[in-house]
């Protein structure tokens, strides 16, 4: 789960979850409006200076998860400051909530998760561990995928050391106890499932669900 680049806020509590920069309003608000929602590109990606309507913000959301799951989910947008809570783009009503693509992320990674997922983030974001009662699934299935480092959860930018690379669409799951990932491979090459952020409060599997057309391997 790349979250790292919404690290350019300090956010605690779970309305704090998704947060925008203040620069990145600024763009947006001076953006043009987009296509209609059924015209946006299979990637979800549009031109650079150009925002998301909420419809289209809910379309991208919901190619997150299967449709099983996204068709009633609650979707959240990115809120417009620091203090303000997410602006609920649609009301749910199966514990699942989805976000649109990050603005400010290269790629296209929505996402949508469930409600331990939801802690997790209040966790992440506070710079606590997160209290995982069970397994909590999360999805980022969208043509795309994301960018970040598979070592350093808070890292922002490619290091020599920090496993900088571009991650496939993807199913997330945490564990309650996180030595049970002891034995999981960390390589993101494998081929199969792997651990992120292995050794920190906040390593998670990783299970992509497509294959490798851009190795992290290539990206480093």
């Amino acid at each position: 789960m790349s979250t790292r680049r919404l690290m350019t806020l300090t956010m605690t509590g779970i309305g704090a979850a998704a947060m925008l920069t203040a620069s990145l309003l600024a763009g947006q608000q001076t953006g043009k409006p987009m296509k209609d929602a059924m015209s946006m590109p299979a990637d979800g990606q549009m031109a650079s200076g150009m925002m998301m309507t909420k419809a289209q913000k809910i379309a991208n959301a919901m190619t997150a998860a299967p449709s099983a799951i996204s068709a009633n989910a609650t979707v959240l947008d990115w809120p417009a400051t620091e203090t303000a809570k997410p602006e609920v783009l649609r009301a749910g009503n199966n514990g699942w909530t989805c976000f649109p693509d990050m603005p400010t992320s290269k790629g296209n990674d929505p996402m949508c998760v469930d409600t331990m997922w939801m802690k997790w983030i209040d966790g992440y974001f506070a710079h606590k561990p997160p209290v995982i009662a069970h397994v909590g699934i999360g999805y980022m299935l969208a043509p795309g995928g994301a960018w970040g480092s598979n070592t350093d959860p808070f890292a922002m930018t490619e290091t020599a050391t920090n496993h900088w690379g571009h991650h496939n669409p993807h199913m997330m799951i945490l564990v309650p106890d996180l030595r049970s990932l002891t034995g999981i491979s960390t390589d993101p090459d494998n081929g199969g499932p792997y651990v992120m952020w292995a050794g920190t409060p906040y390593a998670h599997i990783m299970a992509p669900t497509s294959g490798s057309e851009m190795p992290i391997a290539s990206m480093r």
